[in-house]
């Protein structure tokens, strides 16, 4: 019978979960400002690669090659930015969510756009409707009402009003812009 391992990269390959930088496991601090300091060094080194060195290193990382028409500039970041998941880990899903919300809002109205208010997990909103408060609890992947999870807040508005509305707006998230205060007033 062979002794145990207890070497940490040993249990990349046994199936058990790999430590996660920071958060107990066989590293200590130092060690995690050495994987960082490597990182930094590694995402510098890529400016100076080809382009076809960092189109190889896309193929071994994905296992397919780049996009066509990528940037040699988006190449680099893509890169950089899988160095840095590796070392820090993914961002959560609800910040992912959000980016990309941001990003399509950016596509569509161009270089200005608020970003709008960002609720914290464990926020509570309530809104008073027909003589019944409703109450909804900001989580980090979305929202609940009445112990039930919902992506966003037009889904749980359309459940207490019966009518399509926005969320936000009917949670009192936005402001209107002036324009359509002033069309308001005037009717």
């Amino acid at each position: 019978m062979k002794p145990p391992i207890h070497d940490p990269s040993a249990r990349q390959h046994s199936g058990a979960p790999r430590p996660v930088p920071g958060q107990g496991g066989a590293r200590s601090n130092e060690s995690g400002n050495a994987d960082v300091a490597e990182v930094e060094r590694q995402i510098a080194k890529l400016v100076d690669r080809s382009t076809p060195e960092l189109r190889l290193a896309w193929r071994q990382l994905h296992h397919t090659g780049p996009p066509r028409g990528l940037s040699r500039d988006l190449l680099i970041r893509a890169l950089a930015n899988q160095l840095q998941e590796r070392t820090h880990g993914r961002a959560s899903g609800a910040l992912r969510r959000r980016l990309q919300t941001l990003a399509g809002e950016f596509d569509r109205d161009g270089a200005s756009f608020d970003p709008g208010l960002v609720l914290k997990a464990g926020t509570t909103l309530v809104r008073q409707w027909r003589g019944h408060a409703h109450t909804v609890l900001v989580r980090e992947d979305g929202f609940e009402y009445e112990g039930q999870r919902y992506r966003s807040l037009t889904m749980i508005a359309e459940r207490i009003t019966g009518a399509h509305w926005s969320g936000p707006r009917f949670f009192g998230l936005t402001k209107r812009s002036h324009a359509s205060v002033g069309a308001a007033a005037g009717r």
